[in-house]
């Protein structure tokens, strides 16, 4: 039997992707801003992905496209809930600098290859189904993007040596 909060979350995940949708959880008075740099394509994108409660199509395509598997070259929707801890992290530093990407949307294919080359990927990962992005900023040390990240308790948070990851799936840490 489905619970009442796996209905909730698995309708809030359906409804992240509707074009033009009201956010959620995001303020409905704030735009949303992302400055972003893939580390491994070099591409950069300043992207207003959510004006007041609104979210832009065309803003989170970009978005997708930026964030997508370098590996496979294939894109997919990012939970807009991600984008919005991001824009939560990337208000509490400023914009000086934009949020370098390590991962967004992973293919399964790359998942296997890192996992072979003895990384510690999940078989599950979130990042299979855009509900992950691995990052770092520069000047911000990992433990302090890690306990900052934390303090929204909205998803997972991991803190390691050369970037932070965050998740909108349940609330852990380590």
């Amino acid at each position: 039997m489905i619970s009442r909060r796996s209905l909730l979350k698995a309708f809030l995940a359906a409804a992240a992707f509707l074009p033009g949708r009201k956010a959620l959880a995001a303020p409905e008075t704030k735009d949303g801003f992302l400055s972003l740099y893939n580390i491994h394509t070099k591409e950069t994108l300043d992207a207003r992905y959510r004006v007041g409660g609104t979210y832009d199509p065309k803003a989170l395509d970009a978005i997708n496209w930026l964030l997508r598997c370098h590996y496979a070259n294939e894109a997919r929707p990012v939970d807009v809930g991600v984008l919005d801890l991001l824009c939560g992290i990337k208000d509490r530093y400023g914009e000086r600098t934009p949020i370098h990407v390590i991962s967004g949307y992973r293919s399964r294919a790359y998942n296997e290859f890192l996992r072979k080359q003895g990384h510690h990927v999940a078989g599950g990962s979130y990042h299979l189904r855009g509900l992950a992005v691995d990052f770092l900023l520069p000047g911000v040390g990992s433990q302090e993007l890690f306990r900052f990240a934390r303090s929204f308790e909205a998803g997972g948070v991991g803190n390691y040596p050369e970037f932070v990851h965050i998740d909108v799936g349940p609330v852990r840490f380590w």
